[in-house]
């Protein structure tokens, strides 16, 4: 899946959190490459049409225009070859419903996104942790 290269997939509609949340993953792994994407149809594209480069991880925030996580989770999980991929869920709100409805759905976590600097690069960490348990 990803043994010579780290390749994370992000993708929010929010660019502040997008920059915010790469910054601090390349701040702990510079080498680790981290594709952006701001809807959930860009991403569900991306993967359909590029079967050779398959990700170490997917995160995805909840709530989008369009098509959310949830939906993007339950679209990978029909097909075969993205199954096994690591998905976070990362969202705004702490609602247990979502983050059951995400866990059911094939996600491996569901996070809260954070709101101080030290919590982000906690949750940066642990992307990296899941990018290298999966490699």
């Amino acid at each position: 899946m990803c043994k010579d290269h780290i390749t994370i997939l992000l993708v929010d509609d929010d660019i502040e959190d997008q920059t915010l949340l790469s910054e601090a993953i390349y701040k702990i792994a510079p080498a680790i490459s981290i594709k952006l994407f701001n809807s959930g149809s860009e991403v569900l594209q991306h993967l359909s049409s590029r079967e050779d480069d398959t990700p170490c991880l997917i995160v995805l925030d909840y709530n989008m225009p369009g098509i959310t996580g949830l939906q993007v989770l339950e679209r990978i999980g029909e097909i075969h070859r993205l199954i096994s991929i690591p998905k976070i869920v990362w969202s705004t709100s702490n609602s247990l419903h979502f983050k059951t409805q995400c866990l059911n759905a094939g996600a491996l976590k569901y996070i809260v996104k954070p709101q101080n600097l030290h919590d982000l690069n906690l949750i940066a960490a642990d992307i990296i942790n899941t990018c290298n348990q999966a490699a």
